[in-house]
């Protein structure tokens, strides 16, 4: 059995004074890729938040809001994920004038994400989709061996989503991944964990679950778990 990397044991998570995951328990192994599941206001954004701050320097981190700068090049931006490794003066003269192995590192990573010919554009000129795929070469740019993602590929189709999740897992041991497709859940995760009003409703192997056993995690009318299964933003 593949070791431990973090185990909650009854925490109580949220923000401030404000508890929204009372008494979490659940465990993340080495090794695991991890869906986490459930609409928005269930939690997964405080979730992550938490494991981000306990797993620290191990973990690659994509925002659900990107945290991109609009007036920097796709370059510069990819290459924020690695800044605090350089010094003050280094990163001066990068941006203006690119380092050689940052820019064949960062070009190796566009191409890979379909963003080949756009390293110089600025991301505010980027669609939607585009932009998501920055934030990802970002979080891939740092190289660790965990990534964490929230909803990194909700503004993209289906295809382009799961060739998204299978360059994530070439480069990272253990993932766990915000999203709303709960057919690629089953599909292509190891493990779901769900939410619903701020409490664990599920965890458990993908490979045990049907789609069925996911509608308890939307209970709204016009279940959102169908967004971006339809289509995105490319």
């Amino acid at each position: 059995m593949s070791a431990v990397l973090l185990a909650l044991e009854g925490d109580d998570l949220g923000h401030g004074d404000q508890v929204v995951l009372p008494g979490l328990r659940l465990g993340l192994r080495h090794g695991e890729r991890v869906a986490l599941l459930g609409q928005s206001g269930a939690g997964k954004s405080t979730l992550l938040g938490e494991l981000r701050q306990r797993l620290g320097e191990t973990a690659a981190w994509c925002p659900q809001q990107h945290g991109l700068v609009p007036g920097l090049a796709v370059y510069h931006n990819v290459y924020m994920g690695r800044l605090a490794e350089h010094s003050a003066l280094a990163n001066l003269w990068n941006l203006v004038r690119p380092l050689a192995e940052p820019w064949r590192q960062v070009a190796e990573l566009c191409d890979a994400l379909g963003l080949a010919g756009l390293m110089r554009r600025p991301v505010g000129q980027l669609s939607g989709g585009q932009r998501q795929r920055v934030a990802i070469a970002r979080a891939l740019y740092q190289q660790r061996s965990l990534f964490l993602g929230d909803e990194p590929v909700a503004s993209v189709d289906p295809h382009q989503a799961l060739r998204l999740l299978d360059l994530i897992d070439a480069r990272h041991a253990t993932s766990v991944i915000a999203l709303h497709q709960r057919e690629l859940a089953l599909t292509h995760f190891d493990r779901v964990w769900g939410l619903r009003d701020g409490r664990l409703v599920i965890d458990a192997p993908a490979s045990t679950l049907r789609l069925a056993d996911l509608d308890a995690l939307y209970p709204d009318a016009g279940d959102e778990s169908t967004q971006g299964e339809a289509g995105g933003d490319a």
